[in-house]
C-alpha cells in the first residue's frame, strides 16, 4: 500500500516555474515507477512525465519535453516535477500515480495509487 500526497501547485505567469513534490508513504516507494499525469477542466487525463524505480530512466509527453524534469529521491519518498517555461496550457490538475508492473506507460488507468492533486494555472 501506497499513499501519495502532491503539493507545490498555484498560480504563475507565462513563463514562470514551479517544482511540484509528491512524497509517498511505505517502505516499498523505491520499487515502484512514478508519474504525473495532469487533468484539465473537461478532458481526460493525460500522461506528464514518468521515472522508472532508480529513477535512471525518464520518460515525458512531447508538450513538456524540454521544459518538465522529473526527478526522485527514493530515500525521501518523494518524486518532483520542475516545470520551467509555463504556458497557459499547462493549466490543470497534476497527479502523482504509482505504477507496480512497468517501467513506463502513459495509459492512466495502469496505475495503483494516485495522489489528491494540486492545482496549476498559468495565466497569459
Amino acid at each position: 500500500q501506497v499513499q501519495l500526497v502532491e503539493s507545490g501547485g498555484g498560480l504563475v505567469q507565462t513563463g514562470g516555474s514551479l517544482r511540484l513534490s509528491c512524497s509517498g508513504s511505505g517502505r516499498t516507494f523505491a520499487s515502484y515507477t512514478m508519474a504525473w499525469f495532469r487533468q484539465a477542466p473537461e478532458k481526460e487525463r493525460e500522461f506528464v512525465a514518468a521515472a522508472s524505480w532508480s529513477g535512471g530512466r525518464t520518460y515525458y509527453s512531447d508538450s513538456v519535453k524540454g521544459r518538465f524534469t522529473i526527478s526522485r529521491d527514493n530515500a525521501g519518498n518523494t518524486v518532483y516535477l520542475q516545470m520551467n517555461s509555463l504556458k497557459p496550457e499547462d493549466t490543470a490538475v497534476y497527479y502523482c500515480g504509482a505504477d507496480a508492473d512497468s517501467d513506463y506507460d502513459p495509459d492512466p488507468d495502469e496505475y495503483d495509487y494516485w495522489g489528491q492533486g494540486t492545482q496549476v494555472t498559468v495565466s497569459s
